[in-house]
């Protein structure tokens, strides 16, 4: 079994690992588990303020090199409690958050993807959007989804 888990280095993102190391913990070792965290810069740009005028500089490739080097970090941390059980493999995705989880579940062909949700409705959820429902309308794996408690989300 194939489970996508992926995090967007807050502890709220993280809330679906407690959930998939359980399930894993029920399946295992009756059946092999293989567990892909992943995280997507989505970012490719930072802005530049100088008086009045604001700028988009993309970042250099260093930068870029930099910025998923520390990914790959938090993925590797993250992954240490549950490496104990099961594989574990840490990818790094660039561009929409959301495209990027489809597409990686898909090369992948992973049986599951567990995600947490923000909980975030009302105007928030219009701006800012949710990879979880445009993974859950866009893509074609199951979604495990864990909802953060409201304290949770508020801290």
């Amino acid at each position: 079994m194939k489970i996508l888990i992926p995090l967007d280095g807050s502890k709220i993102g993280e809330a679906a690992l407690p959930y998939v190391e359980e399930l894993v913990s029920k399946l295992s070792p009756r059946v092999k588990v293989e567990v892909t965290l992943l995280q997507v810069v989505s970012l490719l740009t930072h802005y530049v303020v100088a008086g009045e005028a604001v700028a988009p500089i993309t970042y250099t490739e260093k930068e870029m090199e930099q910025i998923q080097q520390e990914a790959r970090d938090y993925l590797n941390t993250v992954g240490e409690g549950i490496r104990k059980k099961v594989s574990v493999k840490i990818r790094v995705g660039i561009g929409n958050a959301a495209e990027e989880i489809i597409k990686a579940a898909d090369e992948i062909n992973v049986d599951l993807i567990a995600m947490s949700t923000h909980g975030r409705h009302g105007i928030s959820r219009w701006a800012f959007g949710s990879v979880t429902d445009k993974v859950l309308r866009g893509g074609h794996k199951p979604v495990l989804l864990v909802r953060v408690p409201k304290e949770a989300a508020q801290t």
